[in-house]
């Protein structure tokens, strides 16, 4: 399996939080759902493989190898991998199942054997877990801090604080050692190591703990304190530049450094703005995006964040069901020669656009944005999944109306839909190039569509 099914096959453990029990790894398959009789068991014929031209990211010297790193496998947030997909040839899937209720393991990294580090999400508080990658057994497990939004989801019965909630561990990342990188919801940054005891057995070992308390509002719920009266301020992501400093954004809108040299920590805010995704690094810089603006930040000698360029989007009039919050739901994608170009898309009401921005740092303002181009159906639109970009190709998929778990249980349904689009090679725009939807006829002229810089679109002859 490729580490993108791997990742949904994988179960999280979801108990009831409020007796504090944690029940123990079952060694049984994750269940079918009701109604799984009702459907085929395979649809579908062997495929040819289509290997995609382009050229992979550049490896970062501090993360694990790409495909191994993270959630969106590598620096530049491509979300590909340099591994062959199924093709269907008498296919076969295994699962393993976590708790006596099942959930998922967003974020699943490789460490230099093969051997599955990665992040799964409890009522209780996040697992680590070290999973061999042929049987899916539990080697090792480390336990995280219950994040605030589940005691304020059982306390106050709203479970939407859960599925909002990006913090915690989420976006966690293996570095160039097979060290998890994560920080938890104490506000603290912890690296962990896997290592093997002489009688065979496994265990995590923290190697590093860095507090950022002195720099986040930490008045946060708890089973001891329900109502807290002060501000608590989550740590959404953390990931290294390459000068191996670890950079982490917080969902209140803080950019922010630690060294681990000496542990020094440097902050800055962005005044009324939310961090929700996760960013990408460069050679040249950090780009991250808010719910208002995409940045690309770079370090000062002491190493504080230091905003290159800010771009404002259509961040629309509020939240679309299928998102966390009324912004972009997208990690920034790096990609094009040199990393040449950014991605993300926006939140406008009625149809959602890729924007492609230039990343040069002497770009004027007001070239900087390359193309603007709208997918999916007028008021159907929204994604809060990064966007896939391999060479000059970005692919977009439609999540609109999916809220969680139930928005597809008992026959529902949501629009759906995935889209492809390119740069072109001689940098004069973008071009549609595929798309499957069930809520959008393609445009004429074989659905092809072409965007030239600056965002102005129109149909192409074949």
């Amino acid at each position: 399996m490729t580490s993108r099914a791997l990742s949904r096959a994988l179960a999280l453990t979801m108990t009831i939080a409020a007796a504090g029990v944690v029940y123990p790894a079952q060694a049984d398959d994750i269940p079918k759902a009701p109604g799984h009789r009702l459907v085929e068991q395979y649809a579908g014929a062997p495929a040819k493989a289509r290997p995609v031209p382009g050229q992979a990211p550049p490896q970062h010297p501090y993360l694990a190898a790409n495909g191994r790193s993270g959630m969106h496998a590598d620096a530049a947030g491509s979300g590909t991998y340099p591994w062959s997909g199924p093709l269907g040839n008498t296919p076969t899937a295994n699962s393993e199942k976590m708790a006596a209720l099942g959930g998922e393991c967003a974020t699943v990294t490789f460490d230099k054997d093969g051997r599955i580090v990665t992040v799964c999400g409890t009522f209780t508080g996040f697992l680590v877990k070290l999973l061999d990658p042929h049987t899916l057994k539990t080697l090792a497990e480390y336990k995280l801090p219950q994040r605030p939004s589940t005691v304020e989801a059982i306390t106050r019965l709203d479970f939407s604080k859960i599925f909002k909630d990006t913090s915690g561990g989420a976006y966690s990342y293996l570095d160039n050692e097979d060290r998890l990188v994560l920080a938890d919801s104490r506000q603290h940054i912890i690296r962990l190591a896997h290592e093997q005891a002489a009688d065979g057995s496994w265990r995590f070992r923290v190697t590093d703990d860095w507090e950022l308390t002195g720099q986040v509002p930490h008045d946060c719920v708890s089973w001891t304190n329900l109502y807290p009266s002060g501000t608590c301020d989550s740590v959404t992501s953390v990931m290294p530049d390459r000068q191996g400093r670890i950079w982490w954004v917080t969902r209140q809108g803080r950019v922010s450094t630690v060294d681990p040299a000496d542990g020094t920590i440097k902050s800055v805010q962005l005044p009324g703005e939310e961090i929700q995704n996760s960013f990408s690094v460069a050679k040249d810089g950090v780009s991250i995006v808010s719910d208002h603006a995409l940045y690309s930040f770079e370090a000062a000698p002491d190493g504080t964040p230091k905003a290159v360029w800010r771009q404002t989007y259509d961040r629309g009039t509020g939240t679309k069901p299928g998102s966390v919050n009324q912004g972009s739901g997208t990690t920034p994608d790096l990609f094009g020669a040199g990393e040449a170009y950014v991605a993300i898309t926006d939140n406008a009401d009625d149809r959602m656009n890729i924007l492609v921005y230039r990343r040069g740092r002497d770009v004027p303002d007001d070239r900087r944005l390359f193309c603007k181009v709208p997918v999916f159906g007028s008021g159907a639109s929204t994604t809060d999944n990064s966007l896939i970009s391999y060479g000059n190709g970005l692919v977009v998929e439609n999540n609109y109306g999916y809220e969680n778990i139930t928005s597809l249980t008992f026959g529902r349904s949501v629009v759906g839909g995935v889209t492809r689009f390119d740069v072109r090679k001689d940098g004069s725009g973008c071009d549609t190039v595929g798309s499957r939807t069930r809520s959008v006829r393609p445009t004429g002229n074989g659905g092809r569509a072409c965007c030239t810089p600056g965002g102005a679109c129109g149909r192409r002859r074949p």
